[in-house]
């Protein structure tokens, strides 16, 4: 791969998905486009590239190109101290803010939620507190990967997705199938998944308001101009007091001023503020 097909390349999956390569990561990215160039049995990466532009089946091929490039590294009960500060404390509060309210939904985002560990962990989370029971809540999960999606759906689990998970949580929302493990309807139902491209301000400008958005390692794939943007995006989808849950390795330093940081007991996370009459 030459330097220039290189940013050919990096610039196309750049503004069709966020996903950014930098100039130290040519190596990787030749890695993970070589095959595809092999399996159409293309000559160079031009070719390649002329290919995602012009040929009739370029929609299709986009999706096997993201599904090439992006990482999809995730587990049940990941990050520990951000789902404790989840259950002990942003729950409760969300909880006694809707009966002030009057309001019986719950509305969560988990954005970019690869194969579904994630959504589901929260909704077992929420089905632990006991708190909304007689709530309707809705777990709404996207994803720009259709080959994750299709896994979250079918919601079939091997053993290194519960590295960090309690075995009572598997006896309690699993059913055991060979070696592998099947989330139980009671949790399932609680999650619906969609297809959607977070740069794609017009698509995400349809969603509801949400109570609280996880995007969790995410935006360290993209360059800053698209982190501005997505960031921005979740803002105006998050309700007045809402809460916005970042990956641990992730922060809104030079990235946006519309959050406040909430020192938690258990961990550090964002929060829209709340209106001055709430």
């Amino acid at each position: 791969m030459s330097p220039e097909e290189f940013r050919l390349i990096r610039d196309f999956i750049q503004t069709q998905c966020g996903v950014y390569f930098g100039d130290s990561s040519q190596f990787i990215l030749e890695k993970r486009v070589a095959r595809l160039l092999r399996a159409h049995r293309l000559s160079n990466f031009r070719d390649y590239y002329y290919y995602l532009l012009y040929d009739r089946r370029k929609a299709e091929e986009l999706a096997t190109l993201i599904d090439s490039i992006t990482t999809n590294e995730t587990y049940f009960f990941r990050e520990e101290k951000q789902l404790k500060a989840f259950s002990s404390e942003i729950l409760p509060e969300l909880h006694a803010r809707k009966r002030e309210q009057g309001d019986r939904a719950l509305h969560i985002w988990s954005a970019g939620c690869s194969s579904g560990e994630e959504p589901y962990t929260l909704a077992m989370l929420i089905m632990e507190s006991g708190l909304f029971r007689d709530f309707r809540v809705d777990i709404f999960a996207n994803d720009i990967s259709h080959r994750m999606l299709q896994a979250a759906r079918k919601g079939i689990y091997g053993p290194s997705a519960f590295r960090s998970a309690e075995p009572k949580y598997i006896d309690r929302y699993f059913t055991e199938k060979g070696e592998s493990w099947r989330i139980n309807d009671d949790v399932r139902k609680f999650v619906s998944f969609s297809h959607l491209n977070l740069v794609e301000r017009s698509k995400i400008s349809l969603l509801r308001t949400m109570d609280l958005i996880c995007c969790r390692n995410v935006i360290i794939y993209y360059d800053l101009p698209t982190k501005k943007r997505v960031i921005q995006s979740l803002g105006e989808k998050l309700a007045p007091g809402g809460y916005l849950l970042l990956g641990h390795s992730e922060s809104l330093i030079n990235i946006s001023n519309a959050f406040e940081l909430r020192h938690l007991k258990n961990d550090l996370v964002y929060q829209r503020p709340r209106k001055p009459d709430a």
